[in-house]
């Protein structure tokens, strides 16, 4: 049965629908990035919040910025912007509810006014986004605000027609300020360090450059939480949507298959009103810094540490790594020795069962998390996931070989061949760079850690990371992935 509005009531003896009439709600959040992560976490808390007869008028307008946005949103449109979100797990508590939180979306390829009229719309008290690590075009060599980027030099030059995030954010608060609305709390959930702290950064920078008094105005009245967002999301395939329609009945052109878990640690610094998503489960704290380092260097970490030597052996899913006791070997070291070592205490949480949670997270079977997924983008992950265990391994005068291995798998990964002989293509914006910088074995320690924007200096600096990252490489490359996990494993602590 196809999924709409119309459709629901004879849906909801096979699945969960929402407690609340869609025509009750009224929107209050404007989401820049919908995809699945999205629809999988805030919006599935919005949801939740909803069917307890709360929040109704904090319904979510999704917005795209991108060409590739419009197929998302005519999926969308077409089942009156309902979706199901479907869980997969290997135990029996998974469920499958629809979504219905998300009442529109605009795209700014249909015209960059009505999208600055609703972010100027006094309705609309949180812009949120997740517009990938590498979207809010910040040099991580430096820290600071790129904006010598074409794009950003458009905006700057044409502020009634923007392309970026920050155009449009600027554009929509420079009418909020003529007109006396107050400011919306601009609230990233993007999988990156301080992730507020980065928005806050980005856009005073565009602001600085577009109009001083609007810098200072957005300084003043616009607050930018920090959060720790988690929830495995892999890509929603045909075979997931064959799935839902053979065992649930539903059609859905667009649903978001994920993980069981789900966790949002929140800072509480919103301007101007937020749902009440600690009624839902949501963690608010004065300090999101322990929870969001420790999800960051344990669960990114090891997902970075896993997926490339997963890719090389020739595995295609993260739970085929966890299948092999090698992998799951090298996982546990890393965590226990490499990373742990440097994490403040995170209050509520008990590291060693956390760590647990991460291995029978990884080795769900049913989701089958694509580790292609994982291996995107390593250009912006690797500074934000990776770098900081190693420089902190540095520093300390620590043992790096597993760190380095990380780096050296990857190195070896964007040559596009498995160990089995597959060619593949480098999902990642910077793929032609970063090939470019290991086509000459003899050269590749020096041109790849030597991009100071992903490795930063202390890397390249010291000669026993870059000493162990050589070894790897000529491990992976001679002896493979497993005979290389063995010899690093047996190696004494």
């Amino acid at each position: 049965m196809k999924l709409t509005t119309q459709n629901l009531t004879q849906l909801a003896p096979l699945v969960k629908i929402p407690a609340y009439t869609l025509a009750s709600t009224s929107q209050g959040i404007a989401h820049i990035g919908v995809g699945g992560f999205h629809r999988a976490h805030q919006a599935y808390y919005t949801d939740a919040l909803m069917n307890t007869g709360e929040g109704l008028d904090w319904s979510i307008c999704g917005v795209g910025l991108r060409a590739e946005d419009r197929k998302a949103r005519d999926d969308l449109a077409g089942q009156d912007y309902l979706f199901t979100l479907y869980e997969l797990g290997d135990t029996d508590d998974t469920e499958v509810r629809v979504i219905g939180a998300i009442s529109d979306m605009l795209l700014a390829e249909d015209g960059a006014q009505a999208l600055i009229d609703k972010l100027a719309d006094p309705a609309i008290r949180i812009v949120s986004l997740t517009i990938t690590e590498g979207g809010y075009c910040i040099d991580d060599s430096n820290g600071e605000f790129m904006a010598h980027l074409p794009q950003i030099q458009h905006d700057l030059a044409h502020p009634g027609a923007p392309k970026t995030v920050f155009g449009f954010i600027c554009a929509a608060l420079t009418r909020r300020r003529a007109a006396g609305t107050p400011a919306f709390t601009v609230m990233s959930c993007d999988n990156l360090p301080h992730n507020g702290a980065v928005t806050r950064k980005a856009l005073l920078a565009f602001a600085a450059l577009h109009d001083a008094g609007l810098h200072d105005w957005i300084k003043a009245n616009v607050s930018f939480p920090n959060a720790m967002v988690d929830r495995i999301t892999p890509m929603t395939s045909t075979a997931h949507r064959l799935q839902l329609h053979d065992q649930h009945g539903i059609d859905d052109a667009w649903p978001v298959v994920c993980e069981p878990f789900v966790q949002w640690v929140l800072e509480d610094k919103f301007v101007n009103g937020r749902p009440a998503w600690e009624k839902v489960g949501v963690q608010f704290t004065d300090d999101v810094t322990p929870y969001e380092e420790m999800k960051i260097g344990l669960l990114n970490g090891s997902h970075l540490a896993l997926t490339y030597l997963g890719f090389l052996k020739g595995y295609r899913f993260v739970h085929e790594t966890m299948n092999d006791p090698v992998f799951v070997a090298y996982m546990r070291a890393y965590m226990d020795l490499d990373v742990t070592p440097n994490l403040a205490p995170v209050p509520g949480i008990d590291l060693t069962t956390y760590k647990q949670t991460l291995v029978e997270r990884f080795s769900n079977q049913a989701i089958a998390d694509q580790l292609e997924r994982v291996c995107s983008d390593g250009s912006s992950k690797f500074p934000k996931f990776t770098v900081p265990t190693i420089n902190r391994l540095i520093a300390d005068g620590r043992e790096t070989e597993r760190a380095a291995l990380v780096v050296a798998a990857w190195a070896l990964y964007l040559k596009g061949v498995d160990e089995n002989g597959v060619t593949y293509t480098i999902p990642d914006p910077r793929a032609e760079f970063c090939q470019g910088l290991v086509s000459d074995d003899a050269l590749i320690s020096k041109r790849l850690l030597g991009v100071e924007e992903i490795f930063g200096t202390a890397i390249p600096n010291s000669p026993a990371f870059v000493a162990a990252f050589e070894r790897c490489f000529v491990s992976l490359r001679d002896n493979g992935v497993t005979a290389t996990l063995q010899n690093l494993l047996k190696k004494p602590v």
